[in-house]
C-alpha cells in the first residue's frame, strides 16, 4: 500500500470515527429521553377518595411509556419514585426506570401518588392500588396480559410498593367502579434500595414522620412495617440494596426477603457493598452517581423479570442504560 493510499484509509477512518461519536451520544440520548412525551392519565375522573381539593397535587395519575407492540412481551409495571414521602424523584427514579423497563419491552407507568405535608397515610396507598386495578383494567388498550401487571419502587417508593404487596384489597365484584372490580395483588415487584420497616432501629425516621406525621400509633407502625405481613400471597419480588446505604440500611431489604423465604415466596436479593442511597440505575445520568459496580442491578433485574415468560423474550438494547 502507497503512502497515499494509507493516508486516504486513514483520513477516511478518521471521519467515520468522527461521525460515529455523535451518533453514539444521539442514539444514547434517544434512549434514555425517548422521542416524545408520555401521556398522563389521571387514576379517578371524579377525584380521589379523601381529596382536599382540584389542584395537581391533588390528583393521582400515571404517566405511560409504552414500547412499540411488535417489541412488548405484554407485561407492564407500575413505578413508585422515591422521596420520603414528601418528594418524587420522578426522573431517575421514574421516567428514567420506564424507557429502561421498554428497552426489553415492558410497559411502564410512573405514579404520581399524593404525599406529606398535604396527605398522609392511607392516601399513597389508595394511590398505588388504584394504579395496579387501572393499569390492568385497561391492560387491551395498552397492550398488556392482566395477569402481567407488576410494581416497582425506589426508597420510600419501594415502602409504598410492598406495602402494596402486602396489603393489596380483595376485588368487589359489587362495586360501582369497574375498575374497584379487578386485583390490586401485583403479578411481581422489583424493590429498590427499598424501606420495609417503620420499626427502630432500621426505619428511615423522616419517612416515618412525612407518612404518619408526628408520635404515630404504634399499632399503626407496625401495620405498615412489611416484613411483619409477608403471606404465601405476597407477590415474587425482585431486591436489590447497597451495604454502603445510610438513609436506609440494607437490613429493610434483608427482613423482607427473610419472611419471603418463610412462606415460600419466589424472591431474589442482591446486596452490593458500594453504592450511595438514591442511585437509580448508577449510571450517572439525570443526577444520579454513577457507580460502576451497581450497575449491574438492571441486568439482573431484566433477567429475572424476563424469564417468567421465557417464550416471549424479545431483544434487549438496555446496554445503553449501562453507558
Amino acid at each position: 500500500m502507497t503512502l497515499r493510499r494509507s493516508a486516504r484509509v486513514l483520513f477516511v477512518v478518521v471521519i467515520v470515527l468522527v461521525l460515529l461519536v455523535p451518533l453514539k451520544r444521539l442514539v444514547v440520548h434517544l434512549a434514555w429521553k425517548g422521542v416524545t412525551s408520555p401521556p398522563v392519565e389521571r387514576l379517578w375522573t371524579a377525584g380521589a377518595p379523601g381529596s382536599l381539593g382540584n389542584t395537581e397535587a391533588d390528583q393521582p395519575s400515571i404517566a405511560v411509556f409504552l414500547p412499540a407492540r411488535w417489541h412488548s412481551i405484554r407485561a407492564g409495571m407500575v413505578i413508585c419514585p422515591g422521596g420520603a414521602y414528601k418528594l418524587l424523584m420522578s426522573g431517575y427514579e421514574g421516567a428514567d426506570i420506564a424507557r429502561w423497563l421498554n428497552s426489553f419491552g415492558v410497559a411502564a407507568f410512573v405514579l404520581k401518588y399524593r404525599i406529606a405535608p398535604r396527605y398522609h397515610h392511607p392516601a399513597p396507598l389508595l394511590d398505588a392500588t388504584r394504579a395496579v386495578r387501572y393499569v390492568r383494567y385497561h391492560a387491551t388498550r395498552f397492550g398488556l396480559l392482566p395477569d402481567r401487571i407488576g410494581i416497582i419502587g425506589f426508597s420510600a417508593g419501594g415502602h409504598l410498593a410492598s406495602t402494596v404487596i402486602t396489603h393489596f384489597d380483595s376485588p368487589s365484584a359489587a362495586a360501582a367502579d369497574p375498575v374497584d372490580r379487578l386485583s390490586a395483588r401485583p403479578d411481581f415487584a422489583v424493590l429498590g434500595y427499598p424501606l420495609i420497616t417503620l420499626q427502630s432501629p432500621w426505619t428511615h425516621p423522616e419517612s416515618l414522620h412525612d407518612l404518619l406525621g408526628a408520635n404515630p400509633d404504634e399499632a399503626l407502625v407496625q401495620e405498615l412495617s412489611n416484613d411483619l405481613h409477608v403471606t404465601d400471597r405476597t407477590s415474587p419480588t425482585f431486591l436489590f440494596h447497597t451495604g454502603a446505604d445510610a438513609p436506609v440500611p440494607a437490613e429493610n431489604s434483608i427482613l423482607f426477603y427473610s419472611a419471603l423465604r418463610r412462606h415460600g415466596v419466589e424472591s431474589e436479593l442482591h446486596i452490593f457493598e458500594y453504592g450511595v442511597h438514591g442511585a437509580g440505575l448508577a449510571n450517572g445520568h439525570g443526577g444520579t452517581p454513577r457507580v460502576p459496580a451497581l450497575l449491574t442491578w438492571s441486568a439482573l433485574a431484566e433477567e429475572w423479570i424476563a424469564s417468567r415468560w421465557p417464550n416471549e423474550r424479545t431483544w434487549s438494547y438496555s446496554m445503553l442504560f449501562r453507558i
